[in-house]
C-alpha cells in the first residue's frame, strides 16, 4: 500500500513561534477536555477573568450597528481616527492628522502590515529581548530579521540604549519599543526613551512603539509617549481597546504615523494599500473607539491601591518574596509578572519542562520564558487578571511542585531525612 502524499506547510513558517498559544495551551485543551479544571495564565484575556467592557463602548457599537453593515473606508471610520488624533495631541504628539492613522483588527493584524510595507529581505530589526513574541515572528515572515537587543533581568528588564547602539548595521530598518513591556511590565524612563529616539533619528531608523497598556501604571510610574520625542524620522504608535478597555474580542487597534511624515510618503502609500486588499477593519467595534477614548478611563479604578489588578499585582509581588526559590523585578505597568527562578537554588531548572510539569501536576497554565526570545532557562510568564486568591493558591502549587524539584536533586538520603522528621514533629 502506498502512502498518502502529505501537503507541506511553507518553508517561510520554518522559524517562526507563537508559543504562548503552542504546544502547551493545547494540552491545557486536551487536559480540559478530559474534566481538569485548568488555571490559564498564558494569556492577557480579561473577559476569561470576568472583566467587562465599559458599558458606554457597547452602547455605542450598538447605536450605530446601522451604519456598520457595510465596508467602512480602508484607514477605518473618521470618528474613531478622529478620535485617536484628539489623544494624541492631548499627550504632546503634533503635526497628526485623521490621514496619519489606521485601524486595524487588533494590533497583532498591524504589527504585520507595518512590517510588510517596509521590509525587504534580509532587513533587520531591533526587538526587545523579552519581547512580545508576534514582534519577531512578524519580522521573519515578513523576509526580515529580528535582532534582539537586550532588556536584562538585573536591570529591571529596561535596555540599555548603547547596547543597542551597538547592533545597528547597514541592513537596519527599524526599533521596537514596547513599553510599558509585555512581557515584564518594565515601564521606560524618559531618558532611556530620548536615547533611543536619538538613535532610531540618527540612523533614519522607523521606530515603532507599541503601547497597547500605556494606562497601565502601578505607584505612581510614568509613561512617556514616544511619538512626543520623536522629530527627525517616522515613528509609529500602535494602541488599541483590548487591554486598557477590555475588549479583546472587538479586534480594534490603531496605527498612528508622526514625525517625519512626509518623507514617508511612499511607505505610508504602500500601508494605504495594504489596508486596502484587507477591504477594512471590524466596523461595528470601531464605533467604540470614540467613547472609549472620551469617556472616563475606568483603567485608573483598576490599578490603583484597593483595585482588583493592583491587588492581583500585590499578591503577586507577596508571594514571590515569601518564596525560596523565586524573583521578581517588580512590575510597574501592563498585566504581566516575568518571574525569575533562582538557578543556585535549582541549578537544573528548565523552564519549558517546568512549565509542562505544572501543567500535567497542578493544573496551571504559564508561558515558559524560552517563548519570549531570551537566552536565558529560568524565566516565566503569568498574567496579573486573576483575582488575589486565585493567584494565592497558584503560587503554592508552583511553590510546591520547585520544593519537589529541590528534594529530587538532593537524592534518597534527603527525602528518607525529611521523612524521619516529619514522623517525630
Amino acid at each position: 500500500m502506498t502512502s498518502e502524499p502529505s501537503i507541506r506547510p511553507s518553508e517561510s513558517l520554518r522559524h517562526v513561534r507563537y508559543e504562548i498559544r503552542g504546544r502547551l495551551a493545547r494540552r491545557a485543551h486536551e487536559l480540559e477536555r478530559q474534566g481538569y479544571e485548568i488555571v490559564s495564565l498564558n494569556i492577557g484575556n480579561p473577559a476569561a477573568f470576568g472583566f467587562r467592557t465599559p458599558e458606554t463602548m457597547r452602547l455605542a457599537m450598538i447605536e450605530n450597528m446601522a451604519a456598520a453593515e457595510g465596508y467602512c473606508h480602508q484607514k477605518g471610520i473618521f470618528p474613531a481616527r478622529e478620535a485617536v488624533v484628539m489623544q494624541q495631541q492631548a499627550r504632546g504628539v503634533t503635526g497628526v492628522t485623521a490621514e496619519e492613522v489606521f485601524i486595524g483588527n487588533g494590533v497583532s493584524e498591524l504589527i504585520n502590515l507595518v512590517l510588510r510595507a517596509l521590509l525587504d529581505e534580509g532587513d533587520e530589526v531591533l526587538v526587545p529581548s523579552p519581547d512580545y513574541p508576534l514582534w519577531t515572528a512578524a519580522t521573519t515572515l515578513n523576509s526580515g530579521r529580528a535582532v534582539h537587543y537586550p532588556c536584562r533581568p538585573e536591570n529591571g528588564f529596561v535596555p540599555d540604549p548603547e547596547e543597542v547602539a551597538r547592533l545597528v548595521t547597514a541592513r537596519t530598518r527599524a526599533i521596537v519599543v514596547i513599553n510599558p513591556n509585555n512581557p515584564t511590565g518594565a515601564v521606560y524612563p524618559r531618558a532611556v526613551l530620548e536615547a533611543l529616539a536619538r538613535l532610531a533619528e540618527r540612523h533614519n531608523l522607523v521606530l515603532f512603539s507599541d503601547e497597547i497598556y500605556d494606562q497601565m501604571l502601578y505607584d505612581g510610574a510614568e509613561f512617556v509617549p514616544m511619538a512626543s520625542l520623536v522629530h527627525e524620522t517616522l515613528c509609529a504608535t500602535l494602541s488599541g481597546l483590548s487591554k486598557v478597555y477590555r475588549a479583546c474580542g472587538y479586534r480594534v487597534g490603531w496605527a498612528v504615523f508622526s514625525g517625519r511624515t512626509r518623507a514617508a510618503a511612499e511607505y505610508l502609500n504602500a500601508m494605504d494599500l495594504l489596508s486596502s486588499l484587507r477591504l477594512c477593519s471590524n466596523a461595528p467595534a470601531q464605533w467604540a473607539v470614540q467613547t472609549a477614548l472620551g469617556g472616563y478611563q475606568s483603567i485608573r479604578d483598576l490599578v490603583t491601591p484597593g483595585g482588583r489588578l493592583y491587588e492581583s499585582r500585590r499578591a503577586i509581588r507577596s508571594a514571590v518574596q515569601g518564596s525560596r526559590f523565586l524573583r521578581l523585578a517588580c512590575p510597574q505597568g501592563a498585566m504581566y509578572a516575568f518571574i525569575g527562578v533562582d538557578t543556585r537554588e535549582l541549578p537544573d531548572f528548565d523552564d519549558q519542562r517546568f512549565a509542562l510539569d505544572l501543567l500535567e501536576q497542578k493544573h496551571v497554565l504559564v508561558a515558559p520564558g524560552v517563548s519570549f526570545n531570551v537566552p536565558y532557562r529560568n524565566h516565566f510568564r503569568v498574567t496579573t487578571l486573576p483575582d488575589s486568591a486565585t493567584l494565592q493558591k497558584v503560587f503554592e502549587r508552583i511553590e510546591d511542585l520547585l520544593a519537589g524539584y529541590a528534594s529530587a536533586a538532593k537524592g534518597p538520603a534527603a527525602d528518607n531525612v525529611v521523612a524521619a522528621a516529619t514522623r517525630f514533629k
